[in-house]
């Protein structure tokens, strides 16, 4: 766990399909505890570092076609710089560190849905990621076909595949939900400003320090 790198640095992972609201919540998580004065460090995956948002602009290109072992590979390569550079460096510091996706989307997404293999690319994301495992993963859980309807704007390579494809990683997420430790599943149908105070609650069970409960 990340927490015993530094003097209080804690490592939270969010994940969820296409749609699944990730960066509306932690857009209004960073916002609530900039309210309460809490110091937090907002990453997102691929992405988080000058070579990591060039990969994210290839990885995610819908103009380009790529196999399952290259798409694989340039989301490792992105995060193998993405801990060293960031997430490492600030657990160091004792930071809060929340990331928009981690290694379960790699799991999810190339491991199970692409067929990959799922122990290989455990193997794989150890390696790029020195073992660096999040203390916590939420799971925002959400219908994949309710999911695709949310979305706004030009869809990227991945939001752009076809709808089975979609199904499979939210039942991949379900399985992992289930097996991988620390998950903490959060529904993510209704209002936002439900879901949000799902979420909080959540977090605030679990880490009061870093989430102070309400009132």
């Amino acid at each position: 766990m990340s927490e015993g790198i530094g003097s209080g640095g804690l490592f939270i992972a969010f994940e969820g399909g296409e749609g699944a609201g990730k960066s509306t919540h932690l857009r209004r998580l960073t916002e609530r505890l900039e309210r309460a004065g809490i110091a937090h460090l907002l990453v997102r995956e691929p992405g988080g570092t000058p070579a990591g948002e060039r990969i994210r602009r290839i990885v995610l290109d819908r103009d380009l076609s790529i196999c399952p072992e290259t798409e694989l590979l340039l989301y490792l390569a992105s995060r193998a710089e993405f801990v060293k550079r960031v997430v490492k460096p600030a657990l160091e510091r004792g930071e809060l560190v929340l990331a928009d996706r981690y290694e379960m989307s790699t799991y999810a997404y190339q491991g199970i849905a692409r067929g990959l293999g799922l122990e290989r690319v455990r193997k794989l994301n150890e390696f790029a990621t020195g073992g660096l495992k999040p203390d916590g993963t939420v799971l925002l859980a959400l219908d994949p076909d309710v999911g695709r309807e949310r979305q706004r704007g030009q869809a990227d390579r991945l939001e752009s595949e076809h709808a089975d494809f979609h199904r499979a990683v939210a039942r991949a997420y379900t399985v992992l939900a289930e097996s991988e430790p620390g998950v903490v599943t959060i529904a993510s149908d209704g209002p936002t400003v439900e879901v949000q105070e799902r979420l909080w609650l959540a977090l605030s069970e679990r880490w009061p320090d870093r989430f102070p409960p309400a009132g």
